[in-house]
């Protein structure tokens, strides 16, 4: 991958983190048990860690983060946390799912295209490994709210 390619990259996963940032803060101020509140708080500071190292890998690599991705994405995760969280614990978890899997998707895509060699292949793995975190313990929730129905 040449230059411009892995600043699009970047910014594309920094739109996306930035997104889930809000979303997860939006849905933890919206539900009412405490430890689903806590692990979205934990897991928007999470977000925000990918967000800040992207952003620094983009600066490092003489560019700017998307002014469209600062702007956009935090208002879409904020109004569609708020949305989501209408629609009940399991559907808000199963929203996340989607979303890391995603994320997951598309940092594995990423990482076969920059090699091992990269300097950025560290930080793609760090933040994959985080959303499959993510999405393991929004999938153990899940099972553990269809099991006691």
């Amino acid at each position: 991958m040449n230059k411009e390619e892995i600043i699009s990259k970047l910014n594309w996963f920094y739109s996306l983190e930035l997104n889930q940032v809000d979303l997860y803060m939006a849905q933890s101020k919206k539900v009412r048990e405490i430890y689903l509140s806590k692990v979205l708080e934990r897991a928007a500071y999470i977000e925000q860690q990918h967000v800040d190292n992207i952003a620094e890998k983009i600066k490092e690599l003489g560019s700017k983060p998307t002014v469209l991705g600062d702007v956009i994405a935090p208002i879409l995760g904020k109004v569609g946390g708020n949305i989501i969280s209408l629609t009940g614990i399991k559907s808000i978890l199963k929203a996340n799912i989607l979303l890391e899997q995603k994320a997951m998707t598309d940092y594995k895509d990423f990482i076969s295209r920059v090699g091992k060699d990269s300097e950025l292949f560290g930080l793609l793995w760090s933040n994959l490994i985080d959303e499959d975190f993510h999405t393991s313990w929004f999938s153990s929730k899940v099972q553990e709210l269809e099991n006691n129905e």
